[in-house]
């Protein structure tokens, strides 16, 4: 995530009345994450936290991404998979034709 719209998403936890937790939902985001965010940010603010440790952060936030897009992913193969199946059941035992046919005009 940007550097902007990550600051963004600390300030709008750090204004109150929402949780890590409403706040990763709202954004698509761990509640981890957000919470680690917020830590950086106070630390950024105290002068204690150098380059290097916003790299790791970085990194560990792209790793925590990759692994969630591609558990979105598995879900959504899983999920087309499960409609095909549906579709072949139905067609089979109803004897209609669900699929759109190659070459069909309107």
């Amino acid at each position: 995530m940007k550097g902007k719209k990550k600051r963004e998403i600390v300030e709008e936890y750090l204004r109150g009345g929402t949780s890590y937790r409403e706040l990763g939902e709202k954004y698509g985001i761990s509640s981890s994450t957000l919470q680690r965010w917020v830590e950086a940010a106070g630390r950024d603010r105290k002068g204690q936290a150098g380059a290097e440790s916003v790299e790791k952060e970085e990194e560990a936030d792209s790793a925590a991404e990759i692994r969630r897009l591609r558990e979105e992913l598995r879900r959504e193969k899983l999920r087309s998979e499960l409609l095909n199946a549906m579709i072949d059941i139905a067609e089979e035992q109803f004897e209609i034709p669900i699929r759109k046919k190659r070459g069909a005009r309107r």
